[in-house]
């Protein structure tokens, strides 16, 4: 989400990671920024991680346009030619107002969205690893 995309109208989210990068339970992870001019931003803990799961759920209320409050995460597990991945998702509706009726119309949406990209970008991930060997 740190580049332009149209699933975020041509806008953006930056990162920012505490000592851990996110990688610890404990951790905290969080984006800002801005679509069609509309500041965004939600702040993220990370709540469980072992070597094949890790999951991270909203602090605080999220500043987000068509989901409220989230828990996501994944699993690696082994495969017949190598390892699994499961991405997940579980939301909540923005609280009120047009965000709450842009979630009914677009949330679902916008978190398949999501998982798709972490479930490409791990591919990606591996599939480079894999070549440099």
């Amino acid at each position: 989400m740190e580049k332009p995309s149209a699933m975020m109208l041509g806008g953006s989210m930056h990162y920012a990671f505490d000592m851990a990068g996110g990688r610890a339970v404990g951790s905290v992870i969080k984006m800002n920024g801005n679509v069609l001019g509309i500041g965004l931003g939600v702040e993220e803990v990370v709540t469980e991680r072992t070597p094949s799961r890790k999951v991270w759920e909203t602090r605080g209320e999220p500043h987000l346009l068509v989901i409220g409050a989230y828990r996501m995460g994944f699993d690696v597990a082994p495969a017949d030619a190598g390892s699994r991945l499961r991405v997940f998702i579980d939301f909540n509706l923005p609280g009120r107002g047009v965000a709450r009726l842009l979630g009914a119309l677009f949330g679902t949406a916008y978190a398949r969205w999501c998982v798709a990209r972490m479930s490409g970008d791990a591919a990606r991930h591996f599939r480079k690893q894999a070549n440099a060997s």
